[in-house]
């Protein structure tokens, strides 16, 4: 809930005057203040990625072409297939801007940008490729294949570079678009709070509240924000910051008439007007508008648990497994005899879980504490740190000394890929539960059965035994209700980096 808080405790806002909109200073009770940067950050982020894509489609063209070379052996062909491969690019870089794969509203938010740029490059082969059966132009069979091959993979590196570069800059405050927000207070409040839950993608300047009892100053969360006055004039004050979009959070406010008045004192000007929907834990592939008589209507696709794109999950799933499996085999027999060395008892850990639908199955792991572990867990549950149905204990004593080294970068769990081969997981899916938590789990927490339990998932990514009971909770449902394959690559790839980086991992 929002209280409203007296000037005097935090001191006035700094408000510069409409013709310095070079910085914002906010208010806030950790430091005093924070930066928000202005308008230009964006223009100069996107003007990065076009040169980058640039450098990526030219060096794939190239580089795609010799090797196309090399494998059919046909250098006469090389003279002929300078401008082509010019024109293959300039195709490539055009769908690229026309599938606006550099739309500020993607920067380093969702899989959106990737999945657009997935698209845009199928496209630009498909393309291609209707170009050189069409034309007939001479040119190495294999170079399409070979330049998607090579291309797509360079470009989603380097996005992934800018983002994580952009994610570091928007945790210093810097290269955030600054926003409004406009509403009752309670609702002001609850739309800061939840877009705090995760990346940052608007600087909050200034709120515009309803009738506010006393005080100058709003407070959600952990932080207290300038109100800059009633819903009436917001589009002034708005501009007078320089803030960057107007976000409608509901409540008196959000009636269709003063969202019509926004948006027509909102034209002519640079600013975007958001409206923050109450539907929550809801994904975008799953909303979809259809305009009926001036009505816009919100239709949300009803999860479904069966159909082509769970079969392309279990595809997913037995390759990746089948792979690491076969890839990992040294490490994994590595492992295995250092645990036995380690302290008395067999290498691996056999334990019943809980999987979809309630079904029990017999989770594998490397064993990281003593052989009599379960046996002593009793005299441990008055030092339980866990959250909800969760053990957990920081220092565990029943812990091993290759187990610290094995849970702290996640080691123990690579047995879990048969687990995944077999069927009884998969790669990515909610942690699986011990049958002692699913009988403490309420109603609505069983919907954590309707998928396989994952080898990673959103818990493991996102701070694992740091977080406490209802978070983890909520990044599993929505998991559940919102997965896509592009997910589902995202959260293996940022495994990767929890491995390297742990977190919460002990």
């Amino acid at each position: 809930m929002s209280t409203v808080t007296e000037a005097v405790e935090f001191g006035p806002p700094a408000l510069p005057p409409r013709r310095a909109r070079t910085h914002l200073r906010l208010v806030t009770p950790d430091d005093g203040s924070a930066v928000v940067s202005n308008r230009a950050w964006a223009s100069r982020y996107r003007a990065r990625l076009i040169v980058c894509d640039v450098l990526v489609v030219v060096a794939t063209a190239i580089g795609a072409f010799q090797a196309a070379l090399l494998l059919t052996a046909e250098p006469s062909v090389a003279a002929t297939m300078t401008a082509p491969a010019a024109l293959a690019a300039a195709v490539w870089l055009s769908s690229l801007a026309v599938f606006r794969t550099r739309d500020e509203r993607l920067f380093a938010v969702g899989a959106g940008e990737y999945k657009r740029m997935l698209s845009a490059s199928t496209i630009a082969i498909g393309i291609m490729a209707i170009a050189v059966l069409s034309l007939e132009v001479t040119a190495p069979r294999p170079y399409l294949l070979v330049a998607w091959t090579l291309g797509v993979p360079l470009l989603l590196l380097e996005r992934w570079g800018w983002r994580r570069w952009l994610n570091h800059e928007r945790q210093e405050g810097r290269a955030l678009p600054s926003a409004v927000v406009v509403g009752d207070a309670d609702d002001v409040a609850e739309v800061i709070t939840r877009m705090n839950r995760g990346p940052v993608v608007y600087a909050v300047a200034g709120v515009a509240i309803e009738a506010p009892d006393q005080g100058t100053f709003l407070r959600a969360g952990q932080r207290s924000f300038p109100i800059l006055g009633p819903p009436a004039g917001v589009v002034a004050e708005a501009d007078r910051i320089g803030a960057r979009a107007v976000i409608v959070a509901g409540g008196t406010s959000g009636d269709c008439a003063f969202v019509k008045r926004l948006g027509w004192q909102l034209e002519g000007t640079s600013m975007e007007l958001v409206l923050a929907t109450r539907l929550t834990e809801v994904a975008g592939p799953r909303i979809h508008f259809q305009i009926i008589d001036d009505l816009p209507l919100m239709h949300v696709d009803i999860p479904r648990f069966e159909g082509g794109k769970h079969v392309a999950k279990r595809g997913l799933d037995i390759a990746g497994a089948a792979i690491g499996l076969v890839a990992l085999a040294p490490l994994l027999l590595a492992i295995a005899l250092t645990v036995r060395l380690d302290s008395p008892g067999g290498a691996i850990f056999r334990q019943e879980r809980i999987g979809r639908n309630g079904r029990v199955f017999t989770l594998l792991k490397f064993r990281s504490m003593n052989a009599t572990a379960e046996q002593e867990l009793a005299a441990l549950l008055e030092r339980n740190e866990g959250s909800g149905v969760l053990f957990k204990l920081h220092d565990d004593p029943r812990i091993t000394r290759v187990g610290h080294v094995l849970r702290k970068y996640s080691l123990d769990e690579l047995p879990q890929l048969w687990n995944v081969l077999v069927g009884d997981m998969s790669l990515v899916g909610p942690r699986p539960p011990l049958a002692s938590e699913v009988a403490g789990y309420e109603a609505h927490v069983r919907r954590r059965l309707y998928l396989k339990p994952g080898l990673t998932g959103p818990w493991q990514v996102s701070g694992r035994s740091d977080l406490d009971w209802e978070e983890s909770v909520r990044l599993d449902l929505h998991y559940i209700e919102n997965w896509s394959l592009v997910g589902d690559l995202m959260l293996l790839w940022r495994t990767m980096h929890v491995v390297l980086h742990p977190v919460g991992a002990y």
